[in-house]
C-alpha cells in the first residue's frame, strides 16, 4: 500500500485576513526589486491541477510519488513511467495563461527581478522568462541514477514508445484523463503490468527519474542557495499561486520576514505563510495579475 505523504497543515490561531485590493501590490511592483516564487496555482488556468485546490489531485485521493518509493520498487518505477507517458502528453499540450505571460512582462519591464518557481511544467519560462529558478525541477529532462547522465523527455518518449508499441491503444483510451501536477494520471494496473521501462542509454543499465524533487527528496543545496542570494536581494517578495505547505518553499517566506523584506501573497485561500505576509491577496491569478500589469503600467 502507497503512503500518503505529508502534504497538508491546518491553520492555527488568528491569520491576517486577506483582501481582494491590489494596492500594496501595485506599490510594491512599482517600486522594482521584486522576487516572485510561484507555486502550482499559477498553472490551473492552463489545464494544471493543483495539489490542494478546490479542484486538486488531493482531492481525488491522488498519492504523489515519493523519492524512496521510487528508488525502491521496480514496480513503482514501472507505474510511474507508464501513467507519467500519458500526463506528458497534456503537459506538453499545456500552454502559458495570463498569469504566465503577466509575470513576463513584469520581469520584461525590470520590475521583477527574479523568479523561483515551484512548478515542473516549464510554462513560465515558455511564457518568456529566460532565467527561472526550477526549485523542483523539470519533468522536461531525465536523469540516470547510475551515471548522473541528463537527456530529454521528449528522447525518452520515443524510447518507451518504441519499447511499447501497444500501448498506443491504452493512451487513446485515457487521452481525456486528467493530468496530476506531478505528471501522471490515473491508470489500471493491468496496463502498468504489460509496460516496459527502459534503462539509461548510455550506461545501458541505470535507472532513469525525472528530473523533479519527489516528495521525500532533498533540493540540492545549490539550488537552494541560489533562491537565498535571489530573495536576500529582493526589496519584495511576492508568493503567486502557492500555499507554502512543504517547507521548500516557505524556508524562503520565513528568509524575507526575519530579513524585513515584505512578503506579500497572491492566492485562493490560506497558505502557511500568511503569518509572516504584510498583505495577503485572494483573488484568481490570471485576474490579479492581470490587473497588476495595468496598473502597474498606468500613470
Amino acid at each position: 500500500m502507497r503512503t500518503r505523504p505529508t502534504l497538508t497543515w491546518e491553520p492555527e490561531g488568528d491569520l491576517p485576513p486577506a483582501t481582494s485590493d491590489l494596492s500594496a501590490v501595485v506599490a510594491a511592483v512599482r517600486a522594482g526589486g521584486v522576487v516572485v516564487l510561484s507555486g502550482a496555482g499559477l498553472s490551473t488556468e492552463s489545464g494544471i491541477p493543483d495539489y490542494r485546490g478546490e479542484h486538486g489531485s488531493l482531492r481525488r485521493n491522488h498519492v504523489p510519488m515519493t523519492f524512496q518509493e521510487f528508488t525502491g520498487d521496480a514496480h513503482a518505477r514501472r507505474r510511474y513511467w507508464a501513467r507519467s507517458q500519458l500526463g506528458w502528453r497534456a503537459m506538453t499540450r499545456a500552454r502559458p495563461n495570463s498569469g504566465h505571460r503577466a509575470v513576463a512582462a513584469l520581469a520584461g519591464s525590470g520590475r521583477v527581478t527574479g523568479v523561483i518557481t515551484q512548478n515542473v511544467d516549464g510554462l513560465q519560462q515558455a511564457a518568456g522568462v529566460p532565467d527561472v529558478v526550477e526549485l523542483h525541477g523539470s519533468l522536461s529532462r531525465v536523469v540516470c541514477l547510475d551515471c548522473g547522465r541528463f537527456s530529454t523527455r521528449a528522447e525518452l518518449d520515443d524510447r518507451l514508445r518504441e519499447a511499447n508499441p501497444g500501448f498506443e491503444a491504452v493512451a487513446e483510451r485515457h487521452r481525456a484523463a486528467r493530468v496530476n501536477p506531478d505528471g501522471d494520471v490515473e491508470l489500471a494496473d493491468e496496463a502498468v503490468r504489460a509496460f516496459r521501462v527502459v534503462a539509461c542509454a548510455a550506461c545501458g543499465t541505470g535507472v532513469l527519474k525525472p528530473d523533479v524533487v519527489f516528495f521525500g527528496e532533498n533540493v540540492p543545496p545549490a539550488r537552494v542557495a541560489e533562491c537565498r542570494e535571489l530573495v536576500g536581494s529582493a526589496a519584495t517578495l511576492l508568493v503567486l499561486g502557492s500555499s507554502l505547505t512543504v517547507m521548500s518553499g516557505l524556508r524562503f517566506v520565513r528568509q524575507a520576514a526575519q530579513a524585513g523584506i515584505p512578503v506579500l501573497i497572491v492566492n485562493q485561500g490560506p497558505t502557511r505563510g500568511d503569518r509572516w505576509a504584510a498583505h495577503r491577496v485572494e483573488l484568481p491569478l490570471g485576474q490579479a495579475l492581470t490587473g497588476l500589469v495595468t496598473r502597474t503600467d498606468s500613470p
